[in-house]
């Protein structure tokens, strides 16, 4: 393994549709064009650490069909290693989002090649980052931490969308990386942020949307301000966040470094419309 940062996670296909609001329970709201972009929360990330200059691998897997060329493409396009990147009998997945004029969206995810990303037993020599998230099956996220761990790999799990992992799992972790509403989903309340290293990470980050992101270790809470920026879509952010910490940390930032980058990131990808196409 040749790449500093290793992202194992979803890469799906994002069918992207602009909306004045989002339709009710049997409802039916005209929208505009769809727009069609390369995504999932696994190659986004890969990409925003590569376009920040990071050596940067991709283990996911793709269907045998259009949108599976589309990712593949942008990954190399990026920069991004595609030498782990599968082909498998299920279609791409596909993730519909609907973007409101304030920027907000909403998002179905249809999983398909993703759920087949069973096996991640890769070589991790060389590697200085593993980073997941939780739109693949929840026991190769849990196996490639304990692989990672067990390999001195620093290890970083974005916790999206909110899923319950073993108690092993979080004790293995170096950062646990989550937004307020999942912060929220851990702690059964909207309490203290600092509680969650009670779960047994090492580090957590808190994202705060608009507001920047919150960094608690063992010795305080450092916040981090974002700048202002006029918002015009939100999808993907958080993984721009994800991959500009992981470029960060593989380069031999200190944690709280690594998020001020982040956050303005994450900021300028907001800017911009759709995820892998508004990142710097």
């Amino acid at each position: 393994m040749t790449a500093r940062v290793l992202v194992v996670g979803s890469a799906n296909a994002d069918l992207v549709v602009a909306a004045e609001r989002r339709p009710g329970s049997g409802e039916t709201v005209l929208g505009g064009d769809t727009a069609i972009s390369p995504g999932g929360k696994g190659a986004n990330t890969a990409v925003a650490a590569a376009r920040l200059g990071a050596e940067v691998a991709l283990l996911a897997a793709v269907g045998s069909d259009g949108y599976g060329e589309l990712l593949a493409a942008s990954l190399r396009e990026a920069g991004v290693s595609t030498g782990l990147l599968r082909v498998v009998d299920r279609p791409t997945g596909i993730a519909y989002i609907t973007v409101t004029p304030d920027g907000e969206n909403s998002i179905l995810v249809s999983p398909g090649a993703n759920s087949a990303l069973t096996d991640v037993d890769v070589d991790l020599d060389g590697v200085a980052v593993l980073v997941l998230s939780m739109e693949i099956p929840i026991a190769s996220v849990e196996a490639a931490v304990a692989a990672a761990s067990a390999a001195g790999v620093r290890t970083v799990l974005n916790l999206s969308p909110a899923a319950e992992v073993a108690p092993a799992t979080l004790r293995a972790l170096d950062v646990l990386l989550v937004n307020e509403h999942e912060a929220a989903w851990l702690l059964g309340s909207a309490g203290d942020p600092a509680r969650l290293l009670d779960l047994g990470p090492s580090a957590v980050v808190v994202t705060l949307g608009a507001r920047g992101a919150r960094v608690v270790t063992a010795t305080g809470t450092v916040d981090v301000e974002s700048p202002r920026v006029d918002a015009v879509d939100t999808t993907g952010a958080g993984d721009a966040f994800a991959g500009a910490l992981a470029a960060a940390l593989a380069k031999g930032a200190e944690l709280a470094e690594a998020v001020r980058l982040a956050v303005r990131v994450a900021a300028v990808s907001v800017t911009r419309h759709g995820a892998q196409p508004s990142y710097p």
